[in-house]
C-alpha cells in the first residue's frame, strides 16, 4: 500500500506504481518512480532517487537507504531475459550518496558511504562494501566479507564485533526514522 507522503514525489509509469509499506519512512525530497516495493519499517532518507522504470526495485524490511543515494535497474536484453532488477534484503544498511544499479544485497548487507555496486553484483549476508568502493558488474561478495577499493576486492573477513555493530546500526535507523517521521508530520511542506 502506498500513502501520500509530504514532500515526496511518487511517479507511476508503464502501469506500475510504487508500493510502500505504511510503516516505512520516506523523507521529503525523495523521488520514487515505477515498480518499487519498500518493506515494513524501512527508511529512505532525504533526497534519494529510486527509479524503477525499466525493471524493479525491491527493498525488504528494516532496511535504510541514506541521504542522496541513487537506485536504478536495467531491463531485459538479448541473452539476458531477467535483466538486472535491484534486490535489497532485510536489515540492510546503505550509506549516504551510494549508487546501486541492478545488483543484489542480501539480508544484513552493508554498503559504505559513496560506494557503487553495479549490475548483477552481489553483496552477501553480513558482508560490507567499504566507503568509496566500486563493486563492478557480476562480482560476488561472500557472506561476512569486507571488500574495498576501485575496483573492489576482498580485504578480509568480518569479525563478530563488526557484525554486531552493523546490527546496532539497523536498529538505530529504525528508531531514528520514527523520530524523523514525527518531525516531518509537524511541519508544513
Amino acid at each position: 500500500m502506498t500513502l501520500a507522503r509530504p514532500g515526496v514525489t511518487i511517479v507511476p509509469i508503464h502501469g506500475k506504481s510504487p508500493q510502500i509499506d505504511p510503516s516505512a519512512f520516506i523523507a521529503p525530497g525523495c523521488t520514487i518512480v515505477g515498480d518499487v516495493t519498500i518493506g515494513p519499517q524501512s527508511s529512505v532518507w532525504y533526497n534519494c532517487v529510486l527509479r524503477a522504470d525499466v525493471s524493479r526495485i525491491v527493498i525488504g524490511a528494516r532496511t535504510n537507504i541514506q541521504d542522496g543515494s541513487v537506485l536504478h535497474c536495467d531491463p531485459e536484453r538479448p541473452g539476458d531475459p531477467d535483466g538486472s532488477p535491484l534486490l535489497i534484503g532485510d536489515d540492510v544498511l546503505v550509506g549516504h550518496m551510494v549508487m546501486l544499479h541492478g545488483c543484489r544485497i542480501e539480508d544484513r548487507g552493508f554498503v559504505g558511504l559513496g560506494a557503487i555496486a553495479m549490475n548483477k553484483a552481489v553483496i552477501g549476508s553480513d558482508a560490507m562494501l567499504a566507503a568509496g568502493a566500486m563493486l563492478t558488474e557480476g562480482k560476488v561478495m561472500a557472506p561476512r566479507e569486507l571488500w574495498g577499493g576501485r575496483p573492489a576486492r576482498k580485504m578480509r573477513d568480518l569479525d563478530d564485533m563488526t557484525i554486531a555493530g552493523m546490527r546496532m546500526g539497523v536498529a538505530h535507523y529504525v528508531e531514528n526514522a520514527k523520530a524523523h517521521a514525527a518531525a516531518v508530520a509537524d511541519i508544513d511542506l
